[in-house]
């Protein structure tokens, strides 16, 4: 396997996480006239529920392939994730819905977890950084392209073909990962599936005070994202009443997250992980202060073009900072990368979808408290990076970049 069909491949498993939560951003008003559902916010159960089964499940996939490999879990993930998928499209009721996407989150977590270990497996220090750099770039075509698939399939059909679009894409992604990509973990990598092994491995990740940090400073900027997505069918038509130019408006600000992973992946070799990530971070907070201020000082609502500029250039920064943090966070655990790669999933994503949960039900008809949320994650976030660094930002890496490692993977 090239290192081209490698990036594209991971980026698509990864997506299929991605294109379970995007492509339901114009359904959700729909999903809930069909089955019931009074309160505009309990709507947003279908993203949160999802989340919720997706980080949780993550706990368990990394120690399973850091001892039967990558490649088993990752099947038995995906066929989950479609069966679950199937189901939702004959569910009759809003309850059976949720169990099944807490049921398809369960086996989307494998996607995650393991991918990001098969890239560790592969790539180390900036080298990884520049690789899920160009993993990201690709991935975010999917929220550039979900939203408005889920509007054409609604024009089309209903609500219900959407879970069978996904489940299909799924099948195809699986069926391409399992004739191409081989076992990556090494032999002298493979750790007992014993509890003392699980308990010592989680050991060596939360103990370790650069991957804890960055991990939680992840968790609360993406718990600002999840927040949004929550809530961006509310604020693109309550608010501005975009209607069918929602997922629109939705694709032009992941093109701007897809951009900033490119000039990143780019960038990250010559300038390193730490100082693009940390001027990332003073940047989107900066960004997002001077979103608030405009927010509750400015005009109410806030015109729909400065709006979106001010969140194209917070979600840019936050392109630099997603990748970065994660290969920061996983740089000294590469000996136990799926262990890692489940127990930083796993505080980011529950974390992360948790806190946006609460912003999302914090939508009060307008858009402050999502802008709050984004700045006050910022800051929060600021802070784990100065304990993660002693206080000292910008700080150039203590290695030069590895060599080039061979893509004639084993």
């Amino acid at each position: 396997m090239g290192k081209r069909e490698f990036i594209v491949l991971a980026a698509f498993l990864m997506a299929i996480n991605s294109l379970a939560i995007d492509i339901m951003i114009p359904a959700l008003q729909q999903i809930g006239a069909s089955l019931g559902v009074e309160n505009e916010n309990h709507r947003q159960y279908v993203v949160t529920t999802y989340l919720i089964g997706f980080g949780s499940a993550q706990l368990f996939y990394g120690p399973l392939s850091d001892r039967f490999g990558r490649r088993i879990p990752l099947l038995i993930g995906l066929v989950v994730y479609i069966i679950a998928a199937f189901g939702i499209a004959l569910i009759p009721s809003f309850a059976g819905l949720l169990v099944l996407r807490f049921i398809q989150g369960l086996g989307s977590a494998a996607t995650r977890v393991i991918t990001i270990s098969i890239v560790r497996d592969v790539f180390g220090g900036r080298q990884m950084a520049e690789v899920m750099s160009l993993i990201m770039m690709v991935f975010m075509i999917v929220p550039v392209i979900a939203p408005g698939s889920g509007q054409v399939i609604m024009l089309m059909s209903t609500w219900h073909m959407i879970f069978v679009f996904i489940g299909t894409m799924a099948m195809l992604v699986g069926i391409w990962m399992y004739f191409r990509l081989p076992e990556t973990l090494k032999p002298e990598n493979v750790r007992p599936l014993t509890a003392r092994s699980v308990i010592s491995g989680f050991g060596m990740v939360l103990t370790n005070r650069v991957a804890l940090c960055y991990t939680l400073a992840s968790t609360f900027l993406f718990g600002a994202l999840f927040g949004f997505i929550n809530s961006a069918q509310q604020i693109y038509n309550n608010i501005y009443g975009l209607g069918v130019y929602t997922p629109v408006a939705f694709g032009g600000v992941a093109v701007f997250m897809a951009l900033s992973s490119f000039i990143n992946s780019q960038l990250v070799g010559r300038f390193g992980m730490r100082r693009l990530s940390h001027a990332a971070l003073l940047g989107f907070a900066t960004i997002t202060f001077l979103w608030l201020m405009v927010q509750l000082y400015g005009p109410s609502p806030m015109p729909f073009p400065l709006f979106m500029i001010l969140f194209a250039l917070a979600m840019f920064q936050f392109g630099w900072i997603g990748s970065n943090f994660n290969s920061l966070a996983m740089e000294p655990l590469g000996h136990v990368a799926g262990t890692a790669s489940s127990v930083l999933g796993f505080m980011s994503t529950v974390g992360g979808a948790s806190i946006g949960a609460a912003i999302g039900q914090f939508y009060d008809g307008t858009a402050t408290p999502m802008i709050i949320g984004y700045f006050t994650v910022s800051l929060i976030g600021i802070g784990f990076v100065l304990i993660a660094e002693k206080g000292r930002l910008f700080r150039p890496q203590n290695a030069p970049p590895p060599s080039d490692q061979s893509l004639a993977l084993h």
